[in-house]
């Protein structure tokens, strides 16, 4: 049997929904859920249940950053590529709500 990805942990403060995710990447919802799957980055309780995604984990997993997102998942926040993330995510979320 093929070894599962340990999955992000996604805080609260950090937690968007497909809506958001959506925004950030620009990728349509089937292929997101691949890549969260893929990297372990957002899950959903149940069957047909909203997805929790960590935003951080999303646009590290974007850039090919497997360094900042393993750190992330070790729970470094304080990781420089972590903070790069996180400030990114919040730019990108910020000007997205002031238009």
């Amino acid at each position: 049997m093929a070894e599962s990805i340990l999955p992000v942990l996604v805080a609260p403060a950090d937690r968007i929904g497909m809506k958001e995710a959506r925004h950030i990447a620009g990728l349509d919802p089937r292929t997101l859920m691949k890549l969260f799957r893929e990297h372990g980055i957002g899950h959903q309780a149940r069957a047909n249940a909203p997805w929790v995604i960590s935003g951080p984990a999303l646009v590290l997993a974007l850039h090919g950053d497997m360094d900042g997102l393993e750190a992330l998942r070790a729970g470094d926040r304080d990781h420089p590529r972590v903070r790069r993330a996180i400030d990114h995510l919040h730019h990108v979320l910020l000007k997205s709500s002031a238009t």
